[in-house]
């Protein structure tokens, strides 16, 4: 028994402190975005989004319970809160959100962001009835929020854990999931310091995971009967958006009867690692989408690439016909407008997608691989198991160089038969990843976690 005490007192301790350092980790992050948002584009729409937020949400919510304000009519229905940390994330939550909505038209859809990247190219969703910033976690901030939205279902998407807000929800009995979830050893859940993130996992109703390692990992921390291994929601979107894509006439004016590299969400290092490419093979036509389209970035593109232009120069009609810089005309199509880039990929003969070079790691490849495309990446992917497994089924190929890149492209226009194989094998591993959505929502369909 004083063995137990002096346990559950150790437990206690070690909460509390993780609870202070969690408090010092909230007022750091607040301080540095309000100290650099005078001159980060970003951190400034953070601040100033979060700018009389509350009074935003009150009266949205207020006119949607009166009926005179946005959105359908609720006729007593729930209201489903969906949270995203950014635009990716909404993107893989997106085909569980539609899929509810299409099974209870009558549903309020509240749809929340973190970071100003998602909130500000899906504020117009229409598929949701509100979309909101997320205030920054606290005690007051997650007691005020889930009073004015008051939801009935949370689908808490990939990541992003708060504190307050899961304990609230939990204190509260809201059914909460956590929609394709994915763990490591290296997360802080399964550190000495981690028990306020353990915490946070067990404020889950049920935790659906992409793979068997993450539901064993989490075995290792007591979590078994509400988890499930539903795969990923993403290769749900990536099959609706390419088996639902429109043709885009100026980009097959540009590429015509060319081979083409379409190089998605790029950073500079991996524009270097493809200018030369470029600048010497005038028959090939090379898609750029840059990862940011400021003015400076897409300057720097500009630099790498001799004979390029933008695309909104090329859609502007004249320029189209003319010569690009260097009396030669243009192969490299800079795409400077976001939301083309999953459409894009359906003309590539090689897709390369970036960001395996940076310290974040690879950006997401499904996007290209369901087109059945080869797909080349750097070598930095060993967080994104989706990466991981397309090199090992072998639609994935990774480089590490320059002169490597050059290797594999040429490679690959120049041999059929690898071509086709490599091609294959991208388009067969996401359609065999297919159904994570459906799993999901037939959960809630069974637990009736929207009639109940």
């Amino acid at each position: 028994m004083q063995f137990a005490a002096g346990s559950l007192q150790l437990a206690a301790k070690k909460t509390h402190v993780s609870i202070i350092l969690y408090h010092i980790f909230l007022w750091l992050y607040k301080t540095g975005i309000h100290l650099i948002a005078p001159w980060n584009p970003k951190a400034r729409r953070w601040v100033e989004g979060r700018k009389d937020l509350f009074e935003k949400i009150r009266v949205e919510m207020k006119a949607a319970a009166t009926g005179s304000g946005p959105g359908r009519p609720t006729a007593g229905k729930k209201t489903i809160w969906m949270h995203c940390a950014s635009l990716g994330e909404f993107e893989q939550g997106r085909p569980l959100l539609e899929s509810l909505r299409l099974a209870d038209p009558g549903c309020r859809i509240v749809l929340s962001f973190f970071s100003p990247s998602g909130y500000e190219a899906r504020k117009n969703y229409d598929g949701a009835d509100h979309v909101f910033y997320l205030p920054l976690d606290s005690r007051g901030h997650a007691r005020r929020f889930i009073d004015l939205v008051n939801p009935g279902l949370v689908l808490w998407v990939k990541y992003d854990y708060w504190y307050y807000y899961l304990a609230e929800l939990k204190k509260r009995n809201i059914p909460t999931l956590l929609v394709s979830g994915v763990f490591r050893p290296d997360q802080p859940f399964f550190r000495w310091y981690g028990r306020l993130h353990r915490y946070m996992l067990e404020c889950f109703t049920h935790l659906f995971v992409q793979t068997e390692a993450s539901k064993k990992l989490l075995e290792t921390l007591g979590l078994t009967e509400n988890v499930s291994v539903s795969g990923d929601t993403r290769f749900d979107r990536v099959i609706g958006i390419a088996e639902s894509s429109e043709s885009l006439p100026l980009i097959e004016a540009f590429c015509r009867t060319n081979p083409v590299i379409i190089a998605g969400s790029t950073w500079e290092e991996d524009e270097e690692e493809l200018d030369h490419y470029a600048n010497t093979h005038p028959e090939i036509r090379m898609i750029i989408a840059p990862h940011e389209i400021g003015e400076e970035r897409l300057r720097e593109v500009e630099r790498l690439f001799r004979y390029c232009i933008r695309y909104s120069d090329w859609a502007g009609g004249p320029g189209r016909a003319g010569q690009g810089p260097g009396g030669r005309e243009p192969n490299v199509l800079i795409i400077d407008n976001i939301g083309m880039l999953s459409r894009l990929y359906q003309y590539a003969t090689i897709a390369y997608v970036g960001g395996g070079f940076g310290d974040d790691g690879v950006h997401n490849v499904l996007e290209a691989a369901v087109y059945g495309k080869p797909v080349i990446f750097g070598p930095v992917i060993e967080k994104y198991i989706e990466a991981v497994e397309l090199t090992e089924c072998g639609g994935g190929i990774v480089i590490d160089s320059a002169l490597e890149a050059e290797s594999v492209f040429n490679r690959l226009l120049n041999d059929p038969e690898e071509y086709r194989q490599t091609a294959d094998a991208s388009r067969s591993y996401v359609y065999a990843k297919k159904g994570a959505t459906a799993k999901i929502a037939r959960f809630i369909q069974e637990k009736r976690l929207l009639t109940s």
